[in-house]
């Protein structure tokens, strides 16, 4: 994928979440990338970063929103939607601190999902 074109990172430790997403990104014709943990991703940024980044934030090592404090001082233009399937309001506040696009509960509705990607990767459009 030539990521000088915006795309968006899935960032996920669950496979069938991921590909899930993949999924429904890649048929709306937003280019996605996934990764299955945060220290991938960041590998990956030196190749660029993504205009948009889906962020679970439940996963081993460094947590999804230890991934969101670290974008929003090394790469600010990211928006960052946040995904949980165990919300608690502690970690709802914490995401709060950085002001992610969107706090979604999985399983998501797609047209939020998308709806809140297109509010920082404005060149797509929605199904």
């Amino acid at each position: 994928m030539d990521t000088k074109l915006p795309w968006v990172a899935v960032v996920d430790d669950e496979d069938s979440i991921r590909r899930a997403l993949l999924r429904l990104l890649r048929s709306a014709g937003i280019p996605a990338r996934a990764f299955d943990g945060a220290d991938s991703f960041l590998a990956a940024l030196a190749d660029g970063a993504p205009c948009c980044a889906l962020l679970d934030v439940h996963m081993p090592g460094r947590s999804g929103l230890d991934l969101l404090a670290l974008l929003a001082r090394e790469a600010p233009g990211t928006g960052v939607i946040i995904m949980t399937g165990h919300h608690t309001p502690e970690e709802y506040a914490r995401a709060q601190q950085y002001r992610p696009l969107a706090y979604l509960h999985k399983p998501m509705n797609d047209l939020q999902l998308l709806t809140a990607i297109g509010t920082v990767c404005p060149s797509w459009s929605l199904p």
